[in-house]
């Protein structure tokens, strides 16, 4: 085991999770994610696409105090909190994301037996980027991981 999983490991113990922050590379926006939650909390890891790792940090936080009070999230749901202003979609990612983006989760799990969530937010001017009038650089800088099968 290296520092890093050592740290990873740590965080998890001390605040019931840790949180990864992946930089942009090519046509992939930065993402950032939850690890541990499932093991701590019993609940979802949940994934935030294309805001800055400040932002995606609190909002993932934010999901960790949450459930850990024991509030419960599913797919589908929509809720407050998260961002000023904003609701934001829940949306089950689908496994065939689990190995280009969870990393650390299929390491933490010994594979991918866990469920993440996407935290999904609108544009300023609430459309979210599966609606028709969402444009492309909005559905390019959040790209929704929903499963195919």
């Amino acid at each position: 085991m290296d520092d890093f999983e050592r740290k990873t490991l740590d965080d998890i113990e001390r605040f019931g999770c840790s949180v990864m922050h992946i930089l942009a590379e090519g046509d992939l926006p930065p993402f950032s994610y939850s690890v541990g939650i499932t093991k701590t909390s019993a609940a979802p890891e949940v994934v935030v696409i294309g805001l800055t790792q400040q932002v995606a940090h609190a909002i993932i936080n934010e999901y960790n105090g949450r459930v850990r009070a024991g509030e419960v999230f599913r797919a589908g749901e929509r809720h407050a909190g998260f961002v000023k202003g904003f609701e934001v979609a829940l949306v089950k990612v689908g496994e065939e994301f689990y190995r280009e983006y969870f990393g650390y989760d299929i390491w933490l799990y010994e594979g991918t037996s866990f469920d993440v969530l996407q935290i999904v937010y609108p544009d300023r001017s609430g459309v979210w980027p599966w609606q028709a009038e969402a444009n492309g650089a909005f559905r390019s800088r959040q790209p929704v991981l929903r499963g195919t099968q």
